[in-house]
Order: C-alpha cells, then structure tokens, then sequence
C-alpha cells in the first residue's frame, strides 16, 4: 500500500466495518424481512448504481479534485439510451455508443480542467446543469420503456443473493483497488493530492493523470447509466437527479479526504455496505424519502466533520535530535548574532 495511507484510516475502516454489522444486525432483529434473501439482494442492488459512482470519484477526489457532473452524465447517457433505442436502433449498437458519450463527457471537465486551468468544483458544477438540460434536449419530459427482456436481466436477476449489477460492482471495485492501491498511478494519485507542484517536480504527469481519471469517471457513470435504465426498465432525463451527493456522501464517509492524499477504497466499501444498509431499513419502516435525503445530507456533514475533529495532534513528549546540519546551522547564527553584537558594541564605543 501507499505510504501516503496512514494507520488513523485502517482505524477508521474498522469502524466502518463495525458500523456496517451493526447496521445489518440492527435491521435483522428490528425490521421483519430485512434477513431475508430477497431482500438482501435488493439491498445491493438498490445501491450498485451509486456504488459505481463513488468509484469513480475516489481517484479524483484523492487528488484534491471534484466531479459533481457524474449524475448528470449519468442522466444524459439514460437520455441518450432511450432516444437511440426509440429511433430503433439495436441495443447491442447502443451499449458502445453511450459508453463513447460518457467518455466524451468525462473528456469536457478534463479539458476545461487541466488545459484551461479552471477549479474542479467550478467547472463539473457547471457540466452538472449542462449535461442534465442537454438530456433535456435530446428526450424531453417523456419515458422510454419496453428495452428487451432478454437484456433487462442482466440488472435486475441475481445468483442467490449476490445480483449480476453487484458482480460488475465488485469487478469494478477490485479494478479501482488495485489501481489506487498497488500500481504506480495509484502512488501518483496520493502525491498530487499531498502536493500539486511537489507532484510535478517529482516527474508525475499530472495532467495525464488527472485526463484519465476523468475520461474514467465518464465511463463508469455510462456504465452506471445503462443499468439503471435497464434496472427501471425506463429512459428519463430526470434519472439518477441528486444522485452525486449521494455518491460523494459514501467516499467521504469512506475515510477519503476531500482535500486528496487520503484514503482507501475499501473504506469507501464499507461505508456504501452501511448506507445501503441504512437506506433499506428506513425503507422497509415506510420513512419517507425526504427523511432519507435529511439523513444523507447529515451523513455528508459528518463525513467531513469526523476526520477534523478526530485529526490526530502531532506528539511532543519526544523531541527529535538535532541533525548534525542543524547544528552547524545554529552554532553560524549563534556566530553570526554574536558578530553582530560585537559590531554594535564597537560602534556603540565608537559613537
């Protein structure tokens, strides 16, 4: 693993960890039907499309940036995918066309971004209201449904418990891990979100990097696009609406640091197991979705709240032994004030 991960974040797994068997435990012995397999199985379904999601915003958001506009890809991708599959065209032929729409999407915020210079948070803001009226333009208010039966399926079946969405989810998830984890981008991600102009003098191509992640971030949100709409059986500009502060809530909560240079994917794992799990006992007790959205938003707050507060203080009880530079240093200036003070002196009785 990375050096730049620090043994606080294996903590916080850990409690996150804790807090996903608490949650399960919780909702098993309060909430009728919650252990059941069908049940279980809706659980991480429900969950698969924002899950994809956050794994896309972990690299990014472990350089220090933002992506905002992953909803609003995935929205217009849903757009595209009903239009296209409305004018009659194959869904085979669709699948490509609309993970080639995400990446180009993707391609918009990293331009605006890395060649213009322009703040993440600023740029996908605005890619966020865009992409979301450009789905608006191309489908309208109206629904596409009826997609072919022998596609839908693949987002909504499941061997045993564990869905077919779930399994890409996992795929996903591991392929994320290992990038961030093991390879040398992954090491790349955490020194540009510890030090930007650090990054750069130490020969990392930043902007490359930072390209990449967010053509990726395009390509996951398409992909999550086309199981949503195949999961709803419907194609609406409206799909997935606020779904990235969701996402955001769960990498956050994850333990990643929104200024970059912190976190693990698996933090973030654990933290999507325990809000789904949160979400689907509150649906279960008919909670509204208006609490739910209160609870997220608290979530979202705590997220960042927790690691500020909890920040560890640096220890002072052993003091670190002067390197031999830092002795010449002082012994030249203890030198150099005494110099000083002989020359004031000497004026003084010169005066």
């Amino acid at each position: 693993m990375p050096r730049a991960m620090p043994g606080g974040l294996l903590r916080w797994e850990r409690v996150l960890l804790a807090l996903c068997v608490a949650v399960l435990a919780f909702g098993a012995m309060s909430t009728d039907g919650f252990a059941e397999q069908g049940n279980i199985s809706f659980l991480l379904l429900d969950y698969s499309e924002v899950a994809l999601l956050a794994f896309a915003l972990v690299p990014i958001i472990l350089t220090g940036r933002i992506d905002l506009s992953v909803a609003s890809v995935l929205g217009f991708c849903s757009a595209l995918t009903g239009a296209l599959w409305d004018s009659g065209m194959p869904f085979e032929s669709i699948v490509p066309l609309v993970l080639l729409a995400g990446v180009v999407l993707g391609s918009v915020n990293a331009v605006l971004i890395v060649r213009f210079g322009l703040p993440s948070l600023a740029v996908t803001i605005g890619t966020l209201g865009l992409y979301r009226g450009l789905a608006y333009v191309i489908l309208g208010d109206r629904a596409v449904t009826g997609f072919p039966e022998n596609y839908r399926p693949l987002a909504t079946d499941a061997i045993g418990f564990l869905p077919y969405a779930t399994i890409v989810v996992l795929v996903v998830g591991v392929a994320v891990a290992v990038l961030v984890h093991v390879t040398p981008v992954g090491r790349s991600l955490y020194a540009i979100g510890l030090g930007e102009r650090t990054a750069r003098f130490s020969g990392i191509r930043v902007d490359r990097v930072t390209m990449a992640l967010y053509l990726l971030s395009g390509a996951l949100a398409a992909l999550a696009s086309l199981i949503y709409t195949l999961r709803y059986n419907s194609a609406r500009a409206d799909n997935a609406s606020g779904m990235e502060l969701v996402a955001v809530a769960a990498v956050l909560l994850g333990g990643v640091s929104i200024f970059g240079g912190r976190g693990t994917v698996l933090g973030v794992a654990a933290a999507l197991l325990a809000m789904a799990g949160l979400r689907n006992v509150l649906f279960l007790d008919d909670v509204s979705n208006e609490i739910q959205n209160v609870i997220t938003g608290l979530l979202l707050i705590l997220s960042v709240l927790v690691p500020v507060v909890f920040k560890p203080r640096r220890t002072k009880d052993v003091p670190l032994e002067p390197s031999s530079v830092d002795t010449e240093r002082r012994a030249g200036a203890d030198a150099g004030r005494r110099l000083r003070r002989d020359h004031q002196g000497v004026r003084g009785r010169a005066g």
